[in-house]
């Protein structure tokens, strides 16, 4: 039995979609980041970082496992399953994966800090993160033009990946002429074990959260104008 410590975010949905995939019995304790759950003490025993997702592998002496990619390596080794054994089918997965890590992730998550969350929105850094953002949208475009799945086969790099792409409305960045990014896009969003995944803890529907905030910013605009 698998311990997954995780919130709904992209970070947290990748765990959560590969527990679904891989078909692992787990459950689920849900960290209320708005109350800084995850600085608390017992929780920094598990994650000395402080942030989710975490996983305690029961079935194994209670080792736990912190780092999303490091996590996905972690359940992929232990079934066999979502990434190859063999030296260069694991190099490629691992090499989309480590992109989602050093690239995707954080960028997006600067895009999202200025554009959605920041109290004073500074053009420049909005555009510079959104720019960077739909630039390595189109690396993912060029490389699924070539094959149906980042590393061949659906792997754990197209959960790392999918998991925030499908977020990109929130980043402010458009998908619109990347057709191969969108055709993946939509083929992941209709497994059913992503969908389950997405759900994990709760459902955040995320048109609607981008709705709401759009129009939040309009009433603020006409305020202040």
């Amino acid at each position: 039995m698998i311990e997954l410590y995780t919130a709904s975010t992209p970070n947290g949905h990748k765990v959560s979609i590969a527990l679904e995939e891989l078909g692992l019995p787990y459950t689920v304790r849900a960290i209320a980041l708005d109350k800084n759950e995850q600085k608390e003490p017992w929780y920094l025993e598990l994650n000395p970082n402080g942030r989710i997702p975490t996983i305690v592998d029961k079935d194994d002496d209670d080792f736990v496992v912190f780092e999303s990619g490091a996590i996905l390596i972690y359940l992929a080794e232990k079934t066999g399953k979502l990434m190859p054994t063999d030296r260069k089918g694991r190099s490629r997965v691992i090499q989309w994966l480590m992109f989602q890590m050093g690239g995707i992730g954080p960028m997006m998550g600067q895009a999202n800090v200025f554009y959605r969350y920041a109290p004073e929105k500074i053009p420049y850094a909005i555009g510079r993160y959104q720019r960077e953002v739909r630039r390595l949208f189109e690396v993912l475009d060029t490389r699924l033009a070539k094959v149906e799945y980042l590393a061949g086969d659906y792997s754990i790099a197209d959960i790392a990946n999918w998991a925030w792409v499908r977020t990109y409305k929130w980043s402010g960045v458009s998908i619109d002429g990347l057709p191969h990014l969108e055709r993946w896009i939509d083929a992941i969003a209709e497994r059913p074990a992503a969908q389950r995944g997405i759900a994990v803890p709760e459902y955040r529907d995320i048109e609607q959260m981008v709705r709401e905030a759009d129009e939040a910013a309009k009433k603020v605009q006409g305020i202040l104008v």
